[in-house]
């Protein structure tokens, strides 16, 4: 039931928010000359994806977990996508054609091994990565590995259609934030 809702919900997110879409491309093509970043990332069963996001940094930027990443990396639009979230929206495409779902762990790099461990020893990767979850919305981000991989654990255990849609409509109000960037 959640695969039809994520298919359902990407398909008219994709189609209403295009135009959207198009203006942050077009914007983003002239902060760094190349709006969209493809990151290979960790899926479902530990298989690799690529993941669609808005740029928000200098494209000379490690590919590092955010934590990791220093703020001066981050484009003055960068901050705007990310404090509005609309970076995430490519993932809309992710969830769509299957990668991803709209609930769920956030996807990690294959080089966070600590986190890859943890989430590992949990059963985090039986299930699909999503673009929120329990952690995004308690605040808790991949700074914190084991503290994320129990969350994560703990909203698999408990996920039916009725936290989907909580985690998604809290989301979309505003509770949680994205990864915490080094200052």
């Amino acid at each position: 039931m959640i695969r039809f809702f994520d298919i359902l919900f990407s398909f008219l997110g994709l189609l209403v928010l295009s135009p959207i879409l198009l203006v942050l491309c077009i914007i983003g093509f002239f902060d760094t000359g190349s709006p969209i970043i493809c990151q290979e990332r960790v899926g479902k069963n530990k298989q690799p994806f690529n993941l669609y996001k808005f740029r928000s940094m200098h494209i000379n930027t490690k590919s590092v977990a955010t934590h990791l990443a220093n703020v001066s990396s981050i484009t003055p639009f960068g901050r705007f996508l990310r404090k509005s979230k609309l970076d995430e929206l490519p993932q809309l495409w992710n969830v769509f054609i299957g990668d991803m779902s709209l609930v769920g762990p956030r996807p990690n790099l294959f080089n966070q091994e600590e986190l890859i461990v943890e989430r590992d020893t949990r059963g985090v990767y039986s299930v699909r990565p999503g673009i929120t979850g329990l952690a995004q919305i308690n605040k808790i981000d991949m700074s914190t590995p084991q503290l994320l991989a129990e969350t994560d654990a703990k909203m698999i255990d408990h996920m039916n259609v009725c936290y989907y849609f909580k985690y998604i409509f809290l989301t979309v109000f505003g509770k949680g934030f994205g990864d915490r960037v080094r200052k």
